[in-house]
């Protein structure tokens, strides 16, 4: 029998998101119901709500997010109710040619529940990115749970759903930094942050943030940035030229999602080095290089989805990082919300007033 739940839709285009009554079924072959203690406001769930990603409104908000497991369907060996785990929105499939390669970390397709969750007119819902989890349980497939240590702080690890593994991987999976490195991030929001943070965990000797907001840049600092630049008052191309003896960081990551940031970091990079694009840009975005100047170069640019990770190898090795306390995840949660409070996060979001509000709503 289905369970009705609370949980935050956006019914149309830039129309302020609301809390609505969703009936989650009981889950099938494959599924999972998530009883939901803490989902983060990500810019995708902003996106989503302007239509940026689809149009298939409503949605069902929310997909940054950590809980227990409640219920589980047919043929579900990975979890059981009462495991504690980290929501994902990669769900390898195992089949497709990524995966029968051995580079699962780019499957091509993900799993997702198979039933739809409703609104109580049965409506169904488009869960964002194929979780949904602004509600207080959610219905997913059971590969994209990832059972973690239940020690950890739900607010916290559920980050790694989406942005701060997405940052982290950018560092150390996509952008492949190494002992020794100087690495420059581009940008020092949330994602960007985590870049920082992952630079330091793989040994980066030289992390240098960029960005145009001095408290951004203060953030940055608190994550282990050994320099800083602010790009409102200085050029960062030959700012960080200087900071790297003339030559330019091993590793770029443009975590803004902005074609101009995205040049920037092309050039900033150090001859064969390593530009990684994690920020999202928006459709019209465009990028214009001498292809001298991209042949001349060398190195590498690589776009990264997702942090390139793989949720069942990596989330419990951070979520261990984060108990032993070299990975502070904690930092990473600005302030902590209701349900009915996510419009108003949308809005501080947008002022790059803080790196994650996240929504509590159990434990």
């Amino acid at each position: 029998m289905a369970s009705s739940v609370r949980g935050v839709v956006s019914m149309a285009k830039g129309e302020p998101v609301s809390v609505e009554t969703v009936l989650v079924p009981d889950p099938g072959p494959g599924e999972v119901v998530v009883s939901v203690e803490a989902c983060g406001v990500c810019h995708t769930d902003l996106h989503y709500r302007e239509g940026g990603i689809g149009d298939d409104f409503p949605y069902l908000l929310g997909h940054e997010a950590a809980g227990t497991v409640a219920r589980v369907g047919p043929n579900v060996s990975a979890v059981a109710p009462g495991d504690f785990v980290v929501l994902n929105w990669r769900a390898v499939c195992g089949e497709c040619r990524a995966c029968r390669r051995g580079r699962p970390w780019y499957c091509f397709a993900t799993h997702n529940a198979a039933q739809p969750m409703t609104l109580a007119d049965g409506t169904p819902l488009s869960p964002a990115l194929g979780i949904g989890a602004f509600v207080e349980e959610t219905l997913v497939a059971d590969g994209q749970c990832t059972k973690v240590d239940p020690r950890a702080d739900p607010k916290a690890v559920g980050l790694l759903g989406c942005g701060v593994m997405a940052g982290l991987g950018a560092a150390m999976l996509t952008g492949e930094v190494e002992r020794g490195d100087s690495v420059a991030v581009f940008g020092c929001g949330g994602v960007g942050c985590a870049a920082v943070a992952g630079a330091v965990l793989a040994g980066a000797a030289r992390v240098i943030a960029v960005d145009v907001d001095p408290k951004k840049l203060a953030g940055a600092e608190s994550f282990g940035a050994t320099h800083t630049v602010d790009a409102s008052a200085l050029d960062p191309v030959e700012a960080i030229r200087e900071l790297t003896g003339g030559f330019g960081a091993d590793v770029c990551i443009e975590a803004v999602g902005n074609a101009k940031v995205m040049e920037q970091a092309f050039y900033a990079r150090d001859l064969a080095g390593t530009l990684v694009q994690v920020g999202v840009p928006t459709p019209e975005m465009r990028i214009d290089l001498p292809m001298i100047d991209f042949f001349g170069r060398g190195g590498r640019l690589k776009p990264s989805w997702y942090g390139d990770c793989l949720p069942s190898r990596d989330f419990p090795l951070l979520v261990d990082l984060y108990l032993q306390g070299r990975l502070d995840l904690d930092r990473f949660v600005s302030e902590t919300i209701a349900l009915d409070e996510v419009e108003s996060a949308f809005a501080k979001m947008q002022r790059g007033e803080v790196l994650r509000s996240v929504v509590v709503l159990s434990r």
